[in-house]
């Protein structure tokens, strides 16, 4: 049988990093896959995650399975980090939670469900994304539509257009809005912006499902619930896939949710053993070890604290390499406008390089960049921001 078979295309993001890693040059840099990087270039472990770890493997007394929707406790800190603490969907159980590998484990769940119970109803996701939505979904057997996002004359928000584009979407379709950080432009809407939002996809009867995979890395880790909890004044049910891949640095563990938000209690379980069924038909249960982690960070008054700082850390650096990136242009008297990127949030940027120059890139300076021109801030460091910038020089 396997004489038949032909080789895969490589991913368009993972793919580049295969690349990037046979590339004999060791001035190579890549900032093309969203890992985060110390100004050294390393991805670290934060300090919160190691004594979490400490105490896993000094109370650890067990390696059974999970439930399918993961430890109670996990599940109860998402819902606080993603609300607040005493809010009125917490105090009334009208948001359920699974435990799932990853936020991208999330969304296929989030397919699944919606293709085997809503099999209508197609997907609105906003041009551009992320690369993967489109095949994470179109993999479940969801159709996958787009809504006008990004003004590429300002590389910023076209809300004008988005608006006009969720009045057109049918009701009972589902629409994917990214809670904070936009991948791949970094750019994202204003809280009066997403209150109007949410007043759109009410009257049109649409279901949000919010990718919320970077909350902390725009403004803060309160402030940057802001959006959803403006869509939640106006939307009663609601899907949220969350993600500590990043703000935890749990990369490698696969560490993510998807919650459910719904008119009660009671319909909020009824969705929920539907999404049981999609799990365990999937990979039956989450794994524990990151979960474990962020339960006992967000569990223990000081080391959440500390794990505040710890991601306020991360959020300065990002946006200083943001500002020296644009510096650093502008001083090697590169024309081309890149102060939006100042404006932006989060890991990623969409910079405005063509198809053409990001080969060139690749080609003639061993640089590595998603072929839409969507960067990587965090894997810019001070150390390689002059041969960064005068590479771009040259093929801009």
């Amino acid at each position: 049988m396997f004489e038949k078979v032909q080789i895969a295309p490589p991913d368009p993001i993972l793919g580049l990093t295969e690349t990037f890693k046979a590339d004999p040059n060791p001035d190579k840099i890549n900032l093309s896959v969203g890992v985060y990087q110390d100004s050294s270039g390393r991805t670290p472990v934060l300090e919160t995650v190691k004594e979490a770890e400490k105490r896993i493997l000094e109370q650890e007394d067990s390696k059974g399975y999970l439930s399918m929707t993961g430890a109670p406790v996990y599940c109860a800190v998402v819902q606080e980090l993603l609300f607040g603490a005493g809010h009125e969907i917490i105090d009334s159980k009208r948001a359920a939670t699974a435990q799932c590998p990853g936020g991208t484990g999330a969304l296929r769940v989030a397919g699944d469900y919606l293709h085997f119970v809503h099999p209508g109803a197609k997907i609105w996701l906003s041009n551009p994304t992320w690369a993967n939505h489109n095949t994470i979904f179109g993999a479940a057997g969801l159709t996958c539509e787009q809504y006008a996002y990004r003004n590429p004359e300002t590389n910023g928000l076209d809300f004008d257009a988005m608006c006009e584009s969720i009045k057109t979407i049918p009701k009972g379709d589902v629409i994917l809005l990214h809670g904070c950080c936009h991948n791949p432009t970094g750019i994202d809407p204003t809280p009066e912006q997403w209150a109007i939002i949410g007043d759109l996809l009410a009257k049109q009867e649409v279901l949000p499902l919010v990718d919320f995979a970077y909350q902390g890395l725009a403004n803060g880790i309160e402030e940057d619930r802001t959006g959803l909890l403006e869509l939640v004044k106006k939307v009663k049910q609601m899907l949220i896939c969350s993600s500590f891949s990043k703000n935890f640095g749990l990369y490698r563990e696969r560490t993510g949710a998807l919650t459910i938000v719904a008119d009660d209690a009671q319909q909020a379980n009824t969705v929920m053993s539907q999404v049981k069924l999609r799990i365990r038909y999937n990979y039956s249960n989450p794994p524990s070890h990151g979960g474990q982690i962020v339960a006992v960070v967000l569990s223990d008054k000081e080391l959440k604290a500390k794990w505040y700082k710890e991601v306020a850390g991360i959020r300065s650096r990002i946006n200083e390499m943001r500002h020296l990136f644009v510096k650093t242009l502008k001083e090697k008297g590169v024309k081309q406008d890149f102060n939006s990127i100042i404006e932006q949030r989060g890991m990623f940027s969409f910079s405005g390089l063509t198809k053409e120059q990001v080969a060139r890139l690749r080609d003639e300076y061993s640089i590595y960049i998603v072929g839409s021109g969507r960067i990587n801030v965090a894997g810019m460091t001070p150390s390689n921001m002059d041969r960064l910038c005068e590479a771009i020089k040259a093929v801009v």
